[in-house]
């Protein structure tokens, strides 16, 4: 059963049209009533995208005049068997063919024993068929189809011997409603039909002492039933005076539920009753298929049409989106040009000033190789060829007598070790080619090479 937000209750006169919304929770609050005259407001009985989070009931009294109402007694059971019990007996209940009528029950808990009564409520499909159509003229498509004497009938519940004359009830007012109660539980439920001229009073008394005589025949009218005549103020100044004549008997004047408690009273019962049956229902299938298949359709094309929307909006902003971008790149590119000269005249003076570093780089670094030469090269040592390569490797070469060895391998390994004024090392111990020397009789020729640590391709 669905968990319903708000309940419509439309009755179609000919007047005007009368809606109460209610809201379907808890105690059924209503909310608004209208009465008007042609389409209803879409706002309260059309259904959108919020009808999936907040499901909306639309029901439709149907007129008084095109219900037929037939009370039955049947065993306890469920909804469903109660229901195959009422379809095997349709065709003896229905004033009309099976085949051309809409039916539904009503259920009416009896107080004690194995029985319960059911309301069959039949109607006219054609006549059904016509009033949908009036509904769907004036925008309204309805989920249920309700008769609103069986709220009547529910407020009588647990009367005791007590006949209930209902005036207007079927929409004319020369036509009554007239519901036997005995034993607190529902026996019959006959409608009355007074001419509009001769002599009403009789033809009251006749007609109600056939529905007594047929009472007795049946076996549930053993005594004098209590008269109660259930009325507004106009109608029950007539037919308690019909009545007295018809009767000469005392009759109690009551008021009805008014009809913004009928309809309080069918929202509340149609929102919350959990038997649904397909073949039991006022509102032919094809009819709710139908109403189903628009409201998808509907809401295909709302989000289509809102798709639709959003992707041409996409589109505006997408295209002045890279407008803008173009005029922006138009800019930076027109900013650009403009710094092209001075870009490439601070590169070509960067350039020039690596240039010029690297060549300080350089000079002093052949003036530390040199001052460390000169201070580490031992006496009787001759130093022929002193070249400072790529800026970064140190070439030595020259000649020692055979006895002065172990002082050019000092001498080797003393530059190997030197270091800067800043106190880091200037060679790479594992760079350059080691010491070399070739005899020649008493003297010796030696060459080496030391490699920057900080040389040119180090940077």
């Amino acid at each position: 059963m669905p968990r319903w937000n708000s309940c419509n209750i439309l009755h179609a006169a000919l007047d005007a049209n009368r809606l109460w919304q209610f809201e379907a929770k808890g105690h059924f609050k209503l909310l608004r009533e209208l009465r008007l005259a042609g389409a209803l407001p879409a706002a309260m009985v059309g259904k959108t995208w919020t009808a999936f989070w907040q499901p909306k009931l639309n029901v439709a009294w149907l007129p008084p005049e095109s219900v037929f109402l037939r009370v039955i007694e049947l065993p306890k059971g469920a909804f469903e068997e109660t229901v195959s019990m009422v379809e095997l007996q349709l065709e003896k209940l229905s004033p009309y063919p099976v085949a051309q009528v809409v039916w539904t029950i009503h259920v009416i808990a009896q107080p004690a024993g194995d029985l319960q009564t059911v309301v069959v409520v039949i109607a006219a499909r054609a006549a059904v068929e016509q009033f949908l159509g009036d509904l769907e003229g004036k925008k309204f498509l309805a989920d249920r189809l309700e008769a609103p004497m069986l709220d009547q009938l529910d407020a009588m519940a647990g009367a005791d011997n007590s006949t209930w004359i209902c005036p207007a009830s079927t929409g004319n007012p020369n036509a009554a409603l007239v519901a036997w109660w005995y034993g607190g539980v529902l026996r019959n439920v006959n409608f009355l039909l007074l001419p509009s001229e001769g002599d009403r009073a009789e033809s009251l008394k006749s007609q109600l002492a056939q529905l007594v005589w047929a009472g007795e025949l049946e076996g549930w009218l053993s005594g004098k039933p209590n008269w109660n005549l259930l009325a507004d103020d106009v109608a029950a100044a007539e037919w308690e005076n019909l009545l007295q004549k018809a009767l000469s008997e005392p009759v109690k004047v009551s008021r009805p539920l008014s009809p913004a408690e009928l309809a309080a009273r069918t929202a509340r019962r149609v929102a919350q009753s959990p038997n649904s049956h397909p073949a039991a229902a006022l509102l032919p299938a094809e009819f709710s298929g139908r109403y189903r298949e628009q409201f998808h359709d509907r809401l295909w094309l709302h989000g289509l049409f809102a798709a639709g929307i959003l992707y041409a909006l996409f589109v505006v902003f997408y295209f002045c989106g890279m407008q803008w971008a173009g005029y922006q790149n138009g800019k930076v590119q027109q900013q650009v040009a403009g710094l092209a000269d001075s870009y490439t005249n601070a590169m070509q003076l960067q350039a020039r000033y690596q240039v010029l570093q690297e060549r300080e780089n350089l000079k002093f670094a052949a003036l530390d190789c040199w001052n460390q030469v000169a201070e580490n090269m031992p006496d009787g040592l001759t130093l022929n060829r002193m070249a400072f390569g790529e800026g970064q490797t140190l070439s030595l070469a020259g000649t020692a007598s055979s006895d002065q060895l172990q002082a050019l391998n000092h001498f080797y390994g003393a530059l190997q070790k030197s270091k800067a004024m800043d106190g880091k090392p200037m060679f790479s111990l594992n760079g350059g080619d080691p010491l070399s020397y070739q005899y020649y009789e008493n003297s010796v020729d030696w060459r080496f090479s030391l490699e920057l640590l900080n040389g040119e391709k180090s940077q």
